[in-house]
């Protein structure tokens, strides 16, 4: 106990205390600040406090050409950076009213899918340490780790990729690239989440943990700007995948999971499913990748292939295009949402006309799901906390951006 709560404030005249939670508990998942208000070991009132780790991304964007932007999204949720990637090039497009390749698209797609399965892997590695389940960490990363590899063999990163663009992609995906992702859907689908399964689903120590606790209606789960698996647990079946479809998931065929009892155990369930609904989406897309190119037929807007350049005269232009130039972008204001693992991630760009976004405001899942804390927690025990917090399924940098 004595870890989580660095300061105990009580007044002699007063049967409540106020515990301080944070902000260095490594349970929080980042630089949160939790004040909680007790009446002996049940919760009475929460408060949340950010700004440990606020980087100003949104600021430093309308300082940056469109496509560097890129480098700064997939940093606010290093666990989505393929979807904050997305989300950015998509909003770009839709002012361009670019075309873009159908084999890009589905490429987009399958690396964002493999992004979110690993995202999920990765949550509940963490939930089920921070609970007790030690074992389970090791499998979590063991699946997000196959996913890193598959990300890095197409665009040599890993955890910060930058590989979609603004017109499409950097470059093509590599030979025998896909087989490689049906032999990890394989390997997902009769290993890891049969281990899951086994490991939480049939684990009565973690059900104990986690039925009844942190309950939200769906109503409550609405009126606080919920999304994602926490919006889903409480059995609303809203997904920006089908409910505004983007990069051609209207063609694909998955279900949307849900629970109706809005606890931490209906949003385990609720992500555990989505996994398998992306396995399904991913080898949809394998299935159906087209051939033909990866970049939009728009010169001042696609660059080149830098290995394709054969004289000086070609790097001179590129770097101009890229470091000089740049590319305009019509006057306007757009807003783009896509699913992230989290929930609704929305990017807002004003433009002047200019090479760089004259406004760009992110609407983050993990920032709206937070705000929902105070209720959730509320009339648990302290011990809950962890728990309900570890459900939410929040990262820092998508808060503080």
């Amino acid at each position: 106990m004595s870890e989580v709560l660095t300061e105990v404030k009580k007044s002699p005249l007063d049967s409540e205390i106020v515990l301080n939670m944070g902000p260095q508990h490594p349970s929080t998942h980042g630089v949160l600040r939790v004040l909680l208000k007790l009446d002996g070991e049940r919760i009475v009132h929460a408060e949340c406090e950010i700004g440990y780790l606020h980087t100003g991304m949104e600021k430093l964007a309308e300082y940056k050409k469109y496509n560097h932007v890129i480098t700064i999204t997939d940093r606010m949720d290093y666990l989505n950076s393929t979807g904050n990637n997305l989300g950015f090039v998509l909003a770009v497009e839709k002012m361009l009213q670019l075309d873009i390749p159908p084999r890009a698209q589905v490429i987009r797609v399958m690396l964002t899918e493999l992004q979110r399965i690993a995202s999920h892997s990765v949550w509940i590695a963490t939930h089920g340490l921070e609970i007790g389940a030690m074992t389970l960490f090791f499998y979590g990363f063991r699946v997000r780790e196959a996913v890193l590899q598959l990300i890095e063999a197409v665009c040599g990163g890993r955890m910060m990729p930058s590989y979609f663009r603004v017109g499409g992609l950097a470059r093509d995906i590599p030979d025998g690239w896909t087989q490689r992702v049906r032999d990890f859907c394989d390997d997902f689908e009769t290993q890891a989440l049969v281990e899951f399964n086994t490991l939480l689903t049939e684990n009565p120590i973690f059900r104990k943990r986690t039925e009844g606790i942190g309950i939200i209606s769906a109503e409550d789960a609405i009126q606080w700007g919920m999304s994602g698996p926490c919006l889903r647990g409480s059995g609303v079946a809203h997904d920006i995948r089908r409910a505004h479809p983007y990069s051609g998931y209207e063609t694909y065929d998955f279900d949307i999971p849900t629970r109706p009892e809005g606890d931490v155990w209906a949003r385990y369930l609720v992500r555990v499913e989505e996994m398998r609904q992306s396995l399904r989406i991913v080898r949809q897309a394998v299935d159906k990748l087209p051939s033909g190119p990866v970049k939009a037929d728009a010169p001042r807007v696609v660059l080149p292939d830098r290995h394709k350049m054969k004289t000086q005269m070609d790097a001179l232009i590129y770097h101009f295009l890229i470091v000089s130039d740049g590319f305009p972008v019509p006057a306007g204001e757009v807003y783009q949402p896509i699913e992230s693992a989290r929930g609704e991630l929305g990017f807002y760009i004003v433009s002047d006309g200019g090479p760089k976004p004259y406004r760009m405001h992110v609407r983050t899942p993990s920032f709206a799901n937070l705000q929902a804390l105070p209720k959730l927690v509320e009339g648990h025990l302290i011990a809950d906390v962890v728990a309900i917090i570890g459900s939410i399924d929040i990262v820092l940098g998508d808060i503080d951006r």
